[in-house]
């Protein structure tokens, strides 16, 4: 699919017409029924379904390393925000209702601002294959073209690990594509990988459609300069100075992925180039590969970064070295500038489950920060191999899919001015006296590219570290107040009870080794 994309003419295209397929006889059933089964017995159920294809696929795309997986919410929450942020689509989840509670809770939490369809089960429905055929009868009760262009369902734990079959659902109806995912905790890792799990699996759509013929045009038509594709959700003026960098050499920025709209998935498959500023997004990678599509890695953070990144993307585009260099010399004095006038003055750790932890380390190095350890729970992939090596090269520890305890072992052995890191590594910090700043909240959500990046971390980051005295005064006066199970003010000496902790210790010990004695057999 390398070669021009074919628009229509008309508002609309025809879409790609599917049938009914058949039905499944039914469901695997999970021994307890529930998501309190167990990562392991859930995947072996899973794979006794028939579902191994794509856990083996979900293992490839997003290895989980040493460690069991990273400590983040329930990964679905990555994929059903991505759904809810498109105009005119509809989101389906399949789960146990008190997941699909804690998603539909978070997911208006963040300002979603529509309703997530479910489809309930039980013991009976998901044994029968009756679940499969009240997911299909809701689908097409949906698939109103007025109202959407697409219906997204999710199978969480319980019917994937049942085998409900989603590829069994048509691929359209009434002009409404149908697209169906697993997305299990048990097979992807964050909830930042379910992003790509849904946005690769559009991808695969779209790029399928184009090739069966034209499709809907970009809203503002397309753009008359190559154009490169962005990989990865960013701050909204991010793009916009992407734009202006990409300018002086000819170029335009496009849609960013995961898109707003299905017809700009059109627009971000009809690229020059992608530029992964996310790196864990294997499986969208992976689509834009199979259209030609180079991909570039890292990002235009930082001086540095922004000279290497406008270089890279100069070379996949076959530029000449002026048009690169128009661009550098247009950019780069400004983010040196704005660099040296918001300079940072500390020692700093730093960790996340964003994806963006090894771009946002950059800046504050090249900002005059010392950061010491870098934590990242997703995964390596050649699309960050440049920012590990530059930040390595700097002295700097990067751990990849870094667990809780990583993050929080290095903060206690470092000693930071300032943690920056996710909700438990903060509240560690603050418990320790040390400032902390929430990574998602507080530190991802800036710009973070080109001269408006440069100096966007310093006030915020400056500003926690200047609370270092006050973090001592508030750890001096709650001092004797007890901690953790000793917490709050008693009359007299708390009840310990330490023959219950030490009972309950031996059931550990014990399902332990039993076990390890299953692992040996």
């Amino acid at each position: 699919m390398s070669e021009e994309i074919k628009y229509d003419t008309a508002d609309q295209a025809d879409v790609m017409t599917g049938t009914d397929r058949v039905e499944p006889a039914g469901a695997t059933p999970v021994d307890g029924m529930g998501c309190h089964a167990g990562a392991a017995e859930m995947e072996a159920a899973a794979r006794m379904a028939g579902n191994s294809e794509i856990l083996d696929q979900y293992a490839k795309d997003y290895p989980q390393g040493p460690h069991d997986k990273p400590q983040s919410m329930c990964p679905a929450f990555g994929s059903l925000r991505v759904g809810l942020r498109m105009r005119r689509t509809a989101t389906v989840l399949s789960g146990s209702a008190c997941c699909v509670y804690g998603l539909t809770f978070v997911s208006h939490f963040y300002g979603a601002r529509r309703s997530v369809g479910y489809v309930p089960f039980n013991s009976e429905t998901l044994v029968t294959g009756k679940l499969f055929e009240d997911i299909r009868d809701s689908v097409h009760e949906m698939a109103d073209p007025d109202k959407y262009d697409a219906i997204v369902v999710t199978n969480l734990c319980v019917p994937t690990a049942s085998g409900v079959p989603l590829r069994l659902l048509p691929s359209e109806i009434n002009g409404v594509r149908i697209v169906g995912i697993d997305v299990p905790g048990f097979g992807v890792p964050t909830h930042a990988e379910a992003k790509d799990v849904l946005a690769g699996a559009m991808l695969n759509y779209a790029r399928a459609e184009i090739e069966a013929g034209p499709v809907p045009a970009p809203v503002g038509g397309k753009n008359d300069r190559p154009t490169v594709t962005l990989l990865g959700e960013m701050f909204p003026a991010d793009p916009m100075i992407i734009g202006q960098m990409l300018a002086p050499m000819g170029l335009a920025v496009g849609p960013t992925v995961p898109c707003r709209e299905w017809r700009e998935l059109y627009s971000a498959l009809d690229c020059g180039a992608v530029a992964a500023i996310h790196p864990f997004y294997t499986a969208s990678v992976r689509e834009f590969q199979a259209a030609g599509r180079p991909v570039v890695g890292s990002a235009p953070v930082g001086h540095d970064g922004t000279a290497a990144w406008l270089s890279n993307i100069g070379d996949a585009f076959g530029l000449s070295a002026d048009k690169v260099a128009a661009a550098q010399n247009a950019f780069l004095p400004a983010i040196k500038g704005a660099l040296g006038a918001m300079p940072i003055d500390g020692t700093i750790t730093l960790s996340g489950y964003e994806g963006s932890e090894l771009l946002v380390a950059r800046l504050l190095i090249e900002s005059g920060a010392n950061v010491a350890y870098v934590g990242t729970a997703c995964q390596k992939t050649p699309w960050s191999a440049d920012d590990a090596a530059w930040l390595e090269s700097k002295g700097v520890s990067v751990k990849y899919r870094a667990s809780l305890e990583d993050d929080c072992s290095a903060m206690e052995a470092i000693k930071p001015d300032l943690a920056i890191g996710t909700t438990p590594v903060v509240q560690k910090a603050k418990e320790l006296a040390i400032p902390g700043l929430y990574y998602t909240n507080l530190i991802s959500a800036r710009p973070l590219m080109g001269p408006a990046g440069a100096g966007s971390l310093a006030q915020v980051v400056n500003a926690a570290m200047a609370n270092k005295d006050r973090m001592d005064h508030m750890k001096a006066f709650f001092e004797g107040v007890g901690r953790e199970d000793t917490a709050g003010v008693w009359e007299g000496s708390p009840n310990l009870r330490p023959e219950f902790r030490a009972a309950h210790q031996k059931k550990l010990d014990k399902q332990a080794r039993a076990a390890k004695a299953a692992e040996m057999v």
